[in-house]
């Protein structure tokens, strides 16, 4: 047997740490402490001793999720639980499996539904940086709408991904091989045609969801976690820049044509200013070096809050 496939076995016979649930657990926490997720919502974390299955917390408000008992685990192959006495689940982990099931690098899926970010899936205005911590967002969201990926089988259209091509739809979407613009170079769509190879992480790590939030990806639970916050919190700079600039720009046609002035053409409307996709690139890749900062301070933030519970302790790095 070759070497690798020994050490393959090895570590899928050895549990894994108590280190990797305790973050797994204070991460259920951070996001429903930053508004990502409230009762809904989830994280998952690929299993590091074996990367055919991943754990996600049973059907439960990720702020309740405290213990090892309330993490579950699931195959990537069809999510269906290792455990066949397993409690109810999140009917949504077909997210979760699809997703590690086409990159093999991810290893943390979140997905939430924060009211910041639903009106750029449902409107004309794409989801795009403004700033330098929303380059870990990637430089354009293409958006998932499950209507597009219905099939005669799906007897109920609740915008769930609850089954496995609803699912492999969702995860085409963070690596799309062709892109539909509209009205700008912007991205809108996605034609979720076979790419001719597959790269171990794909190219967009945050996709919107038509009417149903956002899912996003990470080589690591710090990572994905990092990504989920600051995705909100750009979501929030750019409505506010959005809501100023519209009512800049009223204000400069009103000041035109109230004013008398004779028009000769269409009175120029001013843009904000999004970062470039170098820009956004590079600045992603810049604060990859100094993530643990943030970890840090949010885990200490649940720690603090009497509502959080953790039975096995602070994860490592907090």
């Amino acid at each position: 047997m070759a070497d690798h496939q020994r050490s393959a076995l090895l570590r899928a016979s050895t549990p894994a740490s108590k280190d990797f649930f305790s973050t797994l657990i204070v991460a259920n926490h951070i996001l429903h402490y930053h508004n990502v997720v409230d009762a809904y919502g989830h994280i998952s974390a690929r299993n590091p001793q074996n990367p055919e299955t991943f754990f996600i917390s049973k059907s439960l408000a990720p702020a309740l999720v405290s213990c090892r008992e309330d993490l579950e685990e699931y195959r990537v192959a069809d999510a269906s639980p290792v455990n066949p006495d397993a409690p109810k689940g999140y009917v949504e982990r077909f997210i979760h499996s699809e997703i590690y099931k086409r990159y093999t690098g991810v290893h943390a899926v979140i997905h939430g539904h924060p009211e910041v970010v639903i009106p750029f899936g449902i409107s004309s205005i794409p989801l795009r940086p403004v700033f330098h911590m929303g380059g870990v967002m990637g430089a354009q969201c293409p958006i998932y709408d499950i209507q597009q990926h219905y099939k005669s089988s799906d007897n109920v259209h609740s915008l769930l991904v609850n089954n496995e091509h609803l699912g492999a739809g969702l995860a085409l979407g963070f690596h799309p091989s062709t892109m539909i613009s509209k009205g700008t170079s912007l991205i809108r769509s996605f034609v979720t045609s076979q790419p001719t190879q597959v790269p171990e992480f794909p190219s967009s790590p945050t996709v919107l969801m038509r009417g149903h939030g956002f899912t996003c990806l990470g080589s690591t639970v710090q990572e994905a976690v990092f990504r989920a916050v600051y995705t909100c919190t750009n979501a929030r700079v750019q409505t506010t820049a959005l809501m100023m600039q519209g009512s800049y720009n009223v204000g400069l046609v009103g000041e035109r044509f109230g004013g008398g002035e004779k028009e000769t053409g269409p009175a120029k409307h001013e843009d904000i200013k999004y970062l470039s996709e170098r820009e956004a690139k590079e600045a992603g890749t810049a604060l990859q070096s100094s993530a643990e900062r943030p970890w840090k301070l949010w885990c200490a933030e649940v720690a603090a809050s009497g509502l959080y519970q953790n039975e096995l302790g602070s994860p490592p790095g907090a």
